[in-house]
């Protein structure tokens, strides 16, 4: 007779464990449902009033706060005249290219009184990232936070803030931006600057008229607060400062780093960047200017050479809960790096280290299944026929290129082009794995510098590990180029100045620890490796993330194949997919 000893059968405990963790994430993750009318609403800044393109009237829009894990389902529907498009800036969107957003790259556009349902699930990623505009310049106003909170239970792999506030960059112009971008096109032309920077929409006491359009943080002494820092604006990088107090870089674009403490950072347009600000632990009888100013290497050329700034300050003990601004207080100011500070960048940009511990990994390809090398940087075409120009020459216009291809995006959307196989006149799979023509890519200039226009994808399989190089270019003067991949996340592995030594470089390589982000800036004269793996199916728009290079071709695209397995295959198009 057999005895029972009262335990589950092991096939009984594999499913009671399997049940429990399903319940387990259930309990954790959750849908997550916004929506987003697209409207116009009337903002005044700099003493005028215009209309301008809003999510829901906001300026910025509304915040997206989620859990890791979390599905989120976005219906974004457009009241205005102009076609729109949302792009959820580094979020992976495994195996949901349908939702990234880019027009005409992986969608057609939201047609006026027409709606589309974005939804995607926050994979793997927790952190500060940024939902915004992707059709023309419509992302000067149409931009809002992501933060993705840790699993529920899972703490910051630093203690806790008392505080967490988004701090949104943007930039303002008095006129419509979709006139400055037209006149640019026309001419041949740069477009013409903004007028100011912004603080979370508010441009802020250094500029006219707009004391009270100030952003203020107020805190209470002794206390931390995380600061989520992104830079929306269109065409700066910024560098960024709070007087007499430091910043502990703690996480950029939604991935740890090992902290590291500075009084000034810098951030590209696209970039994302938490930093801790401990309060002084007594009231220090002052505010203080939180400040950013441009960092530009423009030459010749024109910026938005100008400050914005906020105010820190302080809770008085003894006084209620929300202080008020005292203005008979000093007002300290911090000391910004010079605009063409290249050198505060790379000491700054080189600190930035993964955390690569076993909670949160430094996953970097270690072999490579392909290398590619980019020339990246401006250009020029000719001007049409029996017409003068207003770029380098009168006879040229401005443009931008990679590998000497300014892409031309076409009618319809590649991603339903490559999904339907039809792609022939829509796209070819042939763009350069280097550059077509060699020079020397920091010495003088070719005597020609006009670029080839065209709509070529790059064909990875999956699965594929990349190394890619991107090489800035003279052509026009030396410039950074924040490169922003949609789609995956990447390690740079290596930078340099000059021209890159494929011989020599690759030792110098960081295969340890490297920063892993979405947005990279390419150093000015210089160059940028790094690495990728290609496990996402779809097609996946890299571009600078300076708006006025993007429009004029510093863009292009990569066809990552489907796997053999159900899991590494792109789904069907959501049926409210819109048409072109």
């Amino acid at each position: 007779m057999a005895i029972s000893s009262g335990l589950p059968a092991p096939c009984s405990l594999l499913l009671m464990a399997t049940l429990l963790l399903l319940l387990i994430v259930q309990a954790q993750s959750a849908t997550r449902h916004y929506n987003f009318n697209v409207q116009m609403a009337n903002a005044t800044r700099l003493c005028g009033t215009k209309s301008i393109v809003t999510v829901n009237g906001e300026y910025p829009g509304p915040a997206v706060v989620v859990r890791e894990g979390d599905r989120v389902v976005v219906r974004v529907t457009n009241h205005v005249a102009h076609n729109v498009t949302l792009h959820w800036h580094g979020i992976r969107q495994l195996r949901s290219g349908w939702a990234d957003g880019p027009a005409y790259v992986t969608q057609c556009p939201i047609q006026t009184g027409r709606s589309y349902v974005y939804a995607f699930t926050a994979t793997g990623q927790r952190g500060t990232l940024w939902w915004h505009a992707h059709i023309s310049w419509l992302r000067a106003t149409v931009y809002g936070a992501i933060v993705v909170l840790p699993k529920r239970g899972v703490p910051y792999p630093f203690a806790a803030p008392h505080k967490e506030v988004p701090v949104i960059f943007g930039e303002w112009w008095r006129a419509d931006t979709e006139a400055v971008v037209r006149q640019a096109l026309r001419t041949g032309g740069a477009p013409n600057v903004s007028d100011a920077f912004t603080i979370n929409g508010l441009p802020g006491p250094l500029y006219n008229c707009s004391a009270k359009d100030t952003f203020k943080l107020k805190v209470e002494p002794g206390k931390t607060y995380m600061l989520r820092l992104i830079n929306a604006a269109l065409n700066d990088e910024l560098f960024f400062s709070v007087a007499n107090h430091t910043l502990t870089v703690v996480e950029v674009d939604a991935v740890y780093v090992k902290p590291f403490t500075v009084e000034t950072l810098v951030i590209s347009p696209g970039q994302t960047t938490n930093v801790l600000l401990t309060a002084k632990p007594f009231y220090p009888k002052a505010n203080f200017y939180m400040a950013a100013a441009p960092y530009s290497t423009i030459r010749p050329g024109t910026f938005d050479n100008t400050t914005v700034a906020g105010i820190l300050e302080y809770q008085k003990p003894g006084s209620p809960s929300m202080p008020s601004f005292d203005k008979d207080l000093p007002l300290l100011k911090p000391t910004l790096p010079r605009f063409n500070d290249t050198g505060f960048v790379t000491n700054f940009t080189s600190k930035l280290r993964s955390l690569a511990t076993p909670q949160y990994p430094a996953a970097v390809p270690r072999s490579v299944d392909k290398r590619f090398f980019f020339t990246v940087g401006l250009g020029t075409l000719p001007c049409p026929a029996n017409t003068t120009c207003q770029g380098p020459t009168n006879k040229t216009q401005f443009a931008a290129a990679m590998n000497n291809v300014s892409l031309v995006l076409p009618s319809t959307a590649l991603l339903q082009s490559h999904f339907t196989g039809v792609s022939r006149g829509v796209y070819g799979s042939n763009f350069p794995t280097t550059p077509l023509s060699r020079f020397n890519y920091t010495g003088a200039p070719p005597n020609n510098t006009n670029v080839a226009k065209g709509t070529r994808l790059l064909v990875l399989p999956f699965n594929t590990s990349v190394e890619l190089v991107m090489q800035d270019t003279s052509i026009l003067g030396f410039e950074s180029h924040p490169l922003h991949l949609h789609g995956f996340n990447f390690f740079v592995v290596g930078q340099g100045f000059g021209n890159y030594d494929a011989v020599n470089d690759p030792a110098k390589f960081n295969l340890v620890d490297p920063v892993e982000r979405n947005t990279v800036g390419v150093p000015a004269g210089g160059w940028v490796a790094i690495r990728f793996l290609a496990d996402n199916p779809g097609v996946w728009f890299m571009h600078c993330h300076l708006e006025v290079h993007t429009t004029w071709g510093l863009r292009m695209a990569w066809l990552v194949l489907d796997g053999g397995l159900p899991n590494q295959k792109l789904p069907p198009p959501p049926a409210d997919l819109p048409k072109c």
